[in-house]
């Protein structure tokens, strides 16, 4: 499955285990956390497009919190609140606040576990 720019969800989930594991990429850890859950953050959207685009399609101008919100109607109750829930941590993830600590990689890691999960059942 690939998104409007072409990335497949398996490449950004490759891109995320990367940043996870390989010391030889050039940032600081914390840099790296970001950038795997930035994307991770992806490949989850990309998922849930392709769900709601198998049953409504037409939503690609609709906000993703928008999409979250519809999620719930079009596939099971824990899945969409567990969609919803693990988006907004990877939101939260991804952005830089000089007043907060970032993702650990534990942290990081539970989500890609979580992400891989909802891949699956959402698509599959």
């Amino acid at each position: 499955m690939t998104g409007a720019a072409g990335t497949s969800i398996d490449e950004l989930l490759l891109t995320a285990d990367r940043l996870l594991s390989d010391p030889s990429v050039e940032a600081s850890a914390a840099g790296r956390h970001r950038g795997a859950s930035l994307a991770l953050r992806t490949a989850l959207e990309i998922a849930v497009d392709h769900a709601l685009d198998a049953v409504m399609p037409g939503l690609a101008g609709v906000n993703m919190r928008a999409k979250m919100l519809c999620l719930r109607c079009y596939t099971a109750a824990t899945t969409a609140r567990k969609a919803n829930a693990v988006w907004s941590h990877l939101c939260l993830g991804c952005h830089y606040h000089q007043y907060e600590i970032g993702p650990t990689k534990d942290q990081v890691h539970r989500w890609r576990g979580e992400v891989d999960w909802l891949v699956n059942v959402l698509i599959h």
